[in-house]
């Protein structure tokens, strides 16, 4: 069986990834790009099914683990009764093929070692011919191939390439593995020391000018690195996790592809990445995003392919038998055919706080972007699957209503802020129809809460964020009692569910973890509702639900660890904005009252 989603850790060259567990086995890796067949898959299986593992003959009863300060330099140290040994796990930043290189370190005694690399092109599928050339081993499968170099003697086995070797203190052992297409020769080797100073000295000096000087920065840099290491470098899209088919709940069928850019996701994203000081990766994002809607209107969609592709078919894998045994697995998603409104608002959102911040406009980007809001007017009033993805039927969703708000609310300031043309007063008018029958058919005043849909009794998490988006005031009744209501039938030790578990909100069998983005968002709402201390003591738990070396995944559960797809850009951008909000708001000064601590 692999390792637990918790046990993972991230190896990326902002091209594509690879996850690795605490005992030496890379068990995913999509090449040459996030999206890509997956060339080792056992995280979805076992190790039929590809890995490529280094560790010790006899079992580590200790390992540490933790990433080099501003990096994504991956060390690992496991002792073992004989002594201990270093794994350095990396990527190099993309200049050529997508590299993987491990170095193993003797640090104490003598550790006897073993490693398989046995790859499964085609998300575990297809066993790779092997043979020498040059001086490296090749490995082919179909359009995929692999070249192996190390500094130790491989054997050769059908389909995979094995090693055993000897590590005394102060010796050590380089490994490099690198992809490229079967048709075409294999690439040189390069030298292993010069690539591990330059990964280092590229994550370091991007890491270095994070502006985030409150409280948590150690977090704040670590969720940033993971971001970028989540981005797409040549179109500058941003995918929600390099995983797919990692379980909301084990056993459970919501296994959902995430290699793909979300508008809502990396709209988001842009926004811890512009108050972070990132304006580069922030003029990159906004132009895929205004070549991936490029076109007719009515065809914007609420995700793309890392280039900006459209046709992202769902897919189902039957010989791979998921994570702890969690079927279906799912390459693409079909919810690139919803239609979710509040993406309108999340994009002209980040689009407005991405001209304030002094970004450059794009040529003919406010025409896309009037063409979108144009378009929101004639639909804005129609049902949707909402932010949820339900794909249970479409709804009347509040907080879709609320960002189809937003949307008109920035469009209307950008004409009046940056002096673009564009009907301001017309989108103002449809602004205050969309706030007054949202406050009309969404709010519940014998429950005094909004409610997840229009005319419901339920609540869901996403009416966390009403105060955030400015939908109305902190302190209003209405927001205090949303509040009030979701900590009530949502929470649970400072955990927040995205809606009741026994609510039919997407036609698949109940059951999921405690959704991690939501529980930031209530840190976000109590913090500007008055509650700094409540706020502040909630964030810190969330903070102990990262691993070891500071990752989160999209759900969490208390008997399980972290679920869902991994690492996961929703998170970590809650994570960064919620810190941000606390810095805001002087989290160092006494507590007011009304504060629990």
């Amino acid at each position: 069986m692999p390792a637990s989603i918790s046990e993972h850790a991230l190896l990326g060259d902002t091209h594509s990834a690879a996850l690795v567990a605490s005992d030496g086995s890379i068990d995913w890796a999509c090449l040459p790009r996030f999206d890509s067949p997956a060339v080792f898959a056992a995280l979805l299986g076992d190790e039929r099914h590809g890995l490529w593992r280094v560790a010790p003959l006899a079992p580590a009863h200790a390992v540490r683990r933790r990433y080099r300060p501003g990096s994504l330099v991956l060390e690992t140290e496991l002792d073992t009764p004989d002594g201990t040994v270093r794994l350095v796990d990396f990527m190099p930043p993309r200049r050529g093929p997508p590299r993987v290189l491990r170095i193993v370190e003797g640090v104490r005694g003598r550790v006897e070692m073993r490693m398989e690399l046995a790859p499964r092109f085609g998300y575990g599928a297809i066993l790779p011919w092997v043979w020498r050339s040059a001086g490296q081993l090749v490995l082919v499968g179909g359009p995929d191939a692999l070249a192996y170099r190390g500094t130790i003697e491989p054997h050769v086995r059908p389909g995979s390439v094995t090693a055993e070797f000897a590590l005394e203190a102060g010796a050590s052992a380089e490994l490099e593995l690198a992809w490229f297409p079967s048709h075409e020769r294999p690439p040189n080797p390069e030298d292993p020391a010069a690539l591990l100073a330059e990964t280092d000295a590229y994550w370091t000096a991007w890491s270095g000018r994070v502006l985030h000087a409150g409280p948590w920065r150690d977090a704040v840099v670590r969720s940033l690195v993971t971001l970028k290491a989540l981005t797409y470098a040549p179109t500058g899209g941003i995918v929600a996790a390099p995983t797919t088919s990692l379980p909301e709940r084990l056993g459970g069928e919501r296994n959902w592809d995430y290699r793909y850019c979300w508008v809502r996701d990396a709209a988001l994203t842009l926004y811890a990445l512009l108050h972070a000081g990132y304006r580069d990766e922030a003029r990159a994002w906004r132009d895929w995003l205004l070549r991936a809607v490029a076109g007719a209107p009515e065809q914007v969609q609420v995700l793309y392919g890392v280039a900006g592709e459209r046709q992202l078919p769902e897919l189902i894998l039957p010989w791979l038998p998921g994570h702890a045994r969690s079927a279906p697995v799912r390459v693409g998603n079909a919810a690139a055919g919803q239609r979710q409104l509040d993406v309108f608002g999340e994009l002209l959102s980040a689009l407005h706080a991405t001209a304030e911040s002094g970004v450059e406009p794009a040529a003919r980007g406010w025409e896309v972007v009037r063409a979108l809001v144009e378009l929101l007017e004639s639909r804005w009033q129609l049902p949707d699957e909402g932010i949820w993805e339900v794909r249970g039927g479409r709804r009347h969703f509040t907080h879709s209503k609320v960002m189809a708000w937003v949307a008109f609310d920035r469009a209307a300031r950008a004409v009046e802020r940056f002096g673009l043309d564009g009907p301001a007063a017309r989108w103002r008018r449809v602004r205050d129809d969309v706030h007054a029958e949202v406050c009309r058919r969404g709010y519940d005043a014998a429950r005094g809460t909004f409610t997840q849909t229009y005319g419901s009794a339920e609540v869901d998490a996403s009416l966390l964020t009403l105060p955030l988006v400015g939908f109305l005031p902190p302190h209003d009744r209405r927001v205090l009692g949303t509040v009030r209501a979701v900590e009530r039938d949502l929470v649970h030790d400072g955990l927040v569910r995205r809606y009741r578990d026994d609510a039919d909100v997407d036609g698949l069998p109940p059951g999921e973890g405690y959704f991690l983005p939501s529980s930031f968002w209530l840190v976000d709402a109590l913090a500007v509702t008055g509650r700094v201390g409540e706020a502040r003591a909630l964030f810190e738990r969330l903070l102990s639900l990262r691993n070891d070396v500071g990752l989160l995944s999209e759900e969490y559960d208390p008997a399980a660890g972290l679920l869902g797809n991994f690492p996961q850009a929703f998170t970590h951008v809650a994570l960064v904005n919620s810190a941000r909000v606390l810095a805001a708001l002087e989290i160092e000064r006494p507590p007011s009252a009304g504060d629990s601590t």
